[in-house]
């Protein structure tokens, strides 16, 4: 019998630190956004407007690729300090792809990754809020 693949994701707008929940282990990667702040203030010369597209853009590209990863599991919960985990799900939630996947979404504060670790393996172990 398979076990069912469970996601943890503390994000902000910069990054996302994925965290998958096993019997076992709980694996850390990160995946980066390019809007960095550099970009944003190359963007910002050429003028607000053009930073603004910019940057829509480049969370699109951003929140997609975690999508794509995102696919593969059966329970996410997407966790952190920003908005950007809500606009995450607003963009999940409008494509049918996603709507068997089990996705919740909780306010949370900056971490170490022991505490990410933790939130995890509290939440899908039905320790959650």
């Amino acid at each position: 019998m398979s076990t069912t693949r469970k996601l943890g994701i503390l994000m902000d707008h910069s990054s996302a630190h994925l965290i998958e929940f096993t019997a076992d282990s709980s694996v850390i990667k990160i995946i980066e956004s390019k809007f960095t702040h550099q970009a944003k203030e190359l963007s910002l010369h050429q003028g607000e407007s053009h930073m603004h597209t910019k940057e829509q853009h480049q969370h699109a590209e951003y929140y997609k690729q975690l999508g794509e990863i995102i696919q593969n599991y059966a329970a996410v919960i997407l966790f952190g300090p920003t908005d950007a985990k809500v606009e995450l799900f607003n963009t999940l939630k409008t494509d049918n792809r996603f709507a068997k996947i089990d996705i919740e979404v909780k306010q949370a504060d900056k971490m170490s990754e022991n505490q990410q670790r933790a939130f995890v393996e509290k939440h899908f172990s039905g320790g959650g809020e």
